[in-house]
């Protein structure tokens, strides 16, 4: 009965377009003091413990990181580069974009940013080049999702913080995944631009290949120092995001040159806004698991589902369907903080491996940026494009299905997020 009453209450408050932060801390804190009977004074205690976790520090660092190397030029030299590339193959305009999304997802970690850095480049671009909008809108809008994969991730952060797993382990299990559908996307759009008759051009020669790379180095350094520096053990995921926002503010600044002075506070605060919405929508998503495990919803519903002997495939496949409708509705942070302490202790149950199922999470996190009707991604390609939420999500589809052949992909061999660990 208390878990309907929840459901109910939470659902209301998001049907009349209560912020999502809002309606999960109202939803937690009548439930507490009402159902509970647990004093206010524990409440506000719980919304001020919920951020005293020194792994969360690293999210307001790497937003300052992305939010330095956005500005500027940084994206367009990655686009450079990733043309030398692969531009000179059929589609290569819309294959540069998305490896150019994949390499700035690795950057900024955001896929919002992704699709505005590169996609406002990249767009008119394609266009211009006779390709059409499932070419130069779809591509760009799906393969920004990519943000919340490659590391660094705040979603795989917050997913650490809320079950207690290795954020460093995340971050190297989701760099093959992320490559992979990447992968898939890129040879995608090369059957389909060779079946729109698309033809081979001229490679660019290799000295002026790399031309491009020296150009886009500092910024493709970021990655070896995060991923190097964690599992060097020279510094601490944390750690590593405060070396990130130094040295991306370096780069900008002095190296590129890309970064006046009067800039850097409208940078600061840009950053500081994104990073202040995420701790608040973390505090009170914390605040609603609380209630859920001082009623021990996440223990009846884990003896629910061992008694119903449900199967690993079934329970997993289950988990994507709910996640995939949840990203609909609701911002990735969210999602995790409520739902993975529900889900993990089955997870577990069942012998998926938790880092596993952190890379499932923000897979299907990364599908809720490209789903209707909050899906921010196409928010973004609808303010650079000027076109309609449902256009652009028709000219998804083609990228949209090949992301969810991913999601199956890593739901289902365990190996795509774990491989990499018997090399490192």
């Amino acid at each position: 009965m208390t878990i309907l009453i929840v459901a109910a209450l939470l659902f209301f408050l998001i049907a009349i377009d209560v912020p999502i932060a809002v309606a999960l801390g109202s939803t937690a804190i009548v439930m507490i003091y009402y159902v509970a009977g647990l004093p206010v004074l524990s409440i506000a205690q719980k919304l001020f413990t919920a951020l005293d976790k020194f792994a969360l520090m690293a999210i307001p660092f790497f937003v300052l990181a992305g939010a330095f190397l956005s500005e500027g030029g940084t994206a367009k030299r990655i686009i450079n580069f990733a043309h030398s590339m692969v531009g000179h193959l059929p589609g290569g305009l819309t294959m540069t974009s998305i490896l150019a999304c994949a390499i700035f997802a690795a950057v900024s970690g955001s896929g919002p940013a992704t699709v505005a850095a590169i996609g406002s480049i990249m767009i008119p671009a394609i266009r211009e080049a006779g390709y059409s909008d499932t070419f130069a809108i779809g591509s760009i809008t799906t393969a920004g999702s990519l943000g919340i994969l490659i590391p660094p991730s705040i979603v795989l952060i917050v997913y650490g913080v809320t079950v207690d797993q290795s954020i460093g382990d995340l971050f190297l299990a989701g760099v093959v995944p992320g490559i992979v559908i990447a992968g898939m996307m890129m040879a995608l759009t090369y059957i389909m631009a060779r079946k729109a008759g698309f033809k081979k051009t001229q490679p660019m020669p290799w000295k002026d290949r790399f031309k491009t790379f020296v150009d886009s180095f500092w910024a493709l350094m970021l990655i070896v120092i995060i991923i190097g520096g964690i599992y060097s053990g020279l510094f601490t995921p944390t750690e590593a995001a405060a070396v990130s926002a130094v040295y991306a503010f370096f780069v900008a600044k002095f190296i590129y040159r890309d970064l006046s002075w009067k800039e850097v506070p409208n940078v600061i605060l840009k950053a500081s806004a994104t990073s202040a919405m995420i701790l608040f929508i973390i505090a009170n998503a914390m605040l609603f698991a609380y209630f859920l495990t001082i009623e021990q919803i996440p223990q009846q519903l884990s003896d629910m589902i061992i008694q119903a002997h449900v199967s690993k495939i079934m329970f997993l496949a289950g988990v994507n369907i709910l996640l995939i409708i949840f990203g609909a509705f609701m911002e990735p942070s969210s999602i995790v903080m409520v739902t993975a302490p529900l889900f993990f202790p089955v997870a577990v149950h069942l012998g998926v491996n938790p880092i596993q199922l952190g890379i499932i999470y923000t897979i299907n996190m990364g599908v809720g940026e490209i789903t209707p009707p909050v899906g921010l991604n196409l928010f973004v390609a609808m303010g650079i494009t000027g076109k309609s939420i449902e256009y652009i999500t028709k000219t998804t589809l083609p990228w949209f299905l090949t992301y969810l052949v991913g999601l199956l992909l890593a739901t289902y061999i365990p190996q795509l997020s774990l491989i990499i660990f018997k090399v490192f």
